[in-house]
């Protein structure tokens, strides 16, 4: 069974709509296995988006991920990474279909409701970069 890494944004959080977006994802076979709140710290957030912190974009993506405390949620499934991303939608709101997470509840390509796994190398490396090993439950 694969798993994926969910965090769920600040403006997820502030639109209370976490319920609304893990109903999808158990509606659609994926179990909850590890789920925590936290607040995202700025150590925390350059290691997870070390990938993109050169970027100009970056210092305003940090400051909105680490403006409230998220829910980080691990899933598993069979598929649940691509099906994850499916359901989703485009990283940008403003491209995602009506159906989608995205198309229905985000705004933009950082305020888009929830950040996943791409593959299932980044899922592993994020699984245990928010989760000691005794926490996931699977």
């Amino acid at each position: 069974m694969e798993k994926t890494l969910i965090i769920l944004k600040p403006d997820c959080m502030e639109k209370r709509l976490a319920g609304a977006v893990l109903d999808r994802f158990q509606k659609a076979g994926f179990d909850i296995v590890a789920a925590k709140l936290m607040q995202l710290n700025a150590e925390l957030l350059r290691e997870h988006y070390a990938h993109i912190a050169d970027k100009p974009f970056f210092p305003a993506l940090a400051e909105f991920m680490g403006s409230r405390p998220v829910l980080v949620v691990v899933l598993r499934g069979e598929g649940v990474i691509a099906k994850v991303r499916e359901l989703l939608g485009p990283t940008d709101s403003t491209k995602a279909p009506k159906g989608t997470i995205r198309g229905d509840y985000g705004t933009d390509v950082s305020v888009n409701i929830c950040h996943a796994s791409d593959s299932p190398e980044s899922a592993a490396a994020e699984i245990q970069r928010f989760f000691r090993a005794e926490e996931v439950f699977a």
